[in-house]
């Protein structure tokens, strides 16, 4: 029981850790063009970037590659001459209103992170955006965000038709738009800064711990259906695994579901989406009784050119319905039916690509659960609800286009159910403002 606790407790705090991307310049060695090529500022899409990775990463303008021909008897090549490899070093700066009890504020990481790409062509119509990332937190490498993907096209009563698969580890990673969680705002995160206790399971319950197979399509630039099946797939455990430190085991298959109409013209770029997930899993085993998530959502992106310069407007909505049989008889949860509701928004404004200032307002809400939301100083609830609120404000430098110089403010109206004594610790929710300082070397 303590185990299964403890491990839930872990899941929630890791919902609202953001999985951090960027542009990498193995695409641009690849392409021939600058990062600004594909991205407002990354890791935000522009259009261009949206069809290079829908048509699987693995457009070359570099002539430099090894190639066969193929016929009926001989399989052909068509490979870059060389690995397409980047990396990142990531140093930064968290301070929070009040300490962490014993602990110490004003706590510098350096680094915060290593990240290691295998990011671009594989071959003909394959490429990918593979990452594994050293955290001092876990002082290890782990599997971060993957996305391998076949994409082909051809022409279907003269309008184009974009088809492929997509082979990843956390449902929306291969999304094309920065409103869905995977590529959301916020796009940097401090990872030593308390974070709320509730989200959604899609908002990052899943990622990196799953394996997924998907589908997609793009009818003429506007119409987008994707979907992907996952099963769990743990790392860092014995295979196969038991499950038993794991409060996520997916039964049978989870399915996700996407769906989007975008529209262009020459200064404005229109998304409007919906998309969802459905899992069933047993806390602490592969076997037993199930926990039933259903996680549905509507999304939107606009973006406007203003002269040299780009206004953003992105938002989400995710309601989580879930029954939790499963917790409930192991002591997890003391009902049985909950739901979830999460809005994010935000607004950027891009100045040309070396500045950006961005402002964010978040908020979740649903039922309170007293076992689901236990007390504990700084991380639990004293009241058992999942209520938290709050905004964020961010700007960027970004001096050449492969170093990301962030300040980025996140205050608190409410977490973890109150506003004041929140722990029933005597902490209170503008305890966590936080100010995070982040610099990002991409090569």
């Amino acid at each position: 029981m303590k185990t299964l606790l403890l491990s839930l407790s872990a899941l929630f705090v890791g919902f609202l850790i953001v999985p951090q991307a960027t542009a990498v310049p193995s695409y641009a060695r690849q392409t021939g063009l600058a990062c600004s090529g594909c991205h407002y500022t990354p890791p935000e899409l522009n259009r261009a970037g949206r069809m290079f990775k829908l048509m699987g990463y693995a457009d070359k303008k570099n002539k430099d590659e090894v190639t066969s021909p193929e016929d009926k008897k001989h399989a052909g090549l068509d490979l870059l001459a060389t690995l397409p490899l980047s990396a990142w070093f990531e140093t930064s700066f968290t301070n929070t209103k009040a300490p962490q009890p014993s602990t110490q504020n004003g706590n510098f990481e350096f680094p915060q992170d290593i990240s290691l790409f295998l990011a671009g062509a594989w071959s003909t119509h394959i490429g990918s955006f593979l990452q594994v990332t050293y955290s001092t937190q876990d002082d290890h490498f782990s599997m971060d965000n993957t996305d391998i993907r076949y994409a082909n096209k051809r022409q279907i009563a003269g309008k184009d038709l974009v088809y492929g698969l997509t082979l990843n580890n956390n449902p929306t990673v291969e999304d094309l738009w920065n409103s869905t969680p995977a590529w959301g705002f916020p796009f940097i995160a401090s990872d030593a800064a308390p974070a709320p206790a509730a989200a959604p399971l899609i908002q990052g319950g899943l990622a990196e711990d799953v394996a997924g197979l998907g589908a997609y399509t793009m009818w003429n630039q506007h119409l987008y259906v994707a979907g992907s099946i996952y099963r769990s797939g743990h790392i860092g455990t014995s295979q196969p695994p038991t499950g038993q430190d794991f409060t996520v085991n997916i039964r049978g298959i989870a399915p996700y579901w996407r769906v989007a109409w975008q529209q262009d013209s020459a200064k404005n770029s229109f998304e409007i989406g919906a998309y969802g997930l459905h899992v069933k899993a047993t806390p602490g085993a592969i076997t037993g009784l199930e926990d039933s998530y259903t996680d549905t959502a509507a999304d939107f992106q606009f973006d406007r050119t203003v002269g040299k310069d780009v206004f953003s407007l992105r938002s989400t909505y995710i309601r989580e319905n879930s029954s939790l049989p499963a917790s409930l008889t192991a002591a997890i949860a003391d009902r049985n039916r909950h739901h979830l509701d999460a809005f994010n928004a935000n607004a950027e404004y891009h100045f040309g690509n070396r500045y950006s200032t961005a402002f964010g307002w978040f908020t979740t809400s649903g039922t309170s659960d007293t076992l689901l939301y236990a007390p504990a100083p700084v991380s639990g609830s004293g009241n058992g609800n999942p209520r938290s609120s709050g905004y964020i404000l961010n700007f960027s430098i970004w001096p050449i286009q492969n170093l990301d110089l962030a300040v980025q403010y996140t205050g608190y109206t409410r977490f973890n159910g109150a506003g004041t004594n929140y722990d029933a610790a005597g902490r209170n929710a503008n305890d966590n403002n936080t100010v995070y300082v982040l610099a990002r070397f991409v090569f």
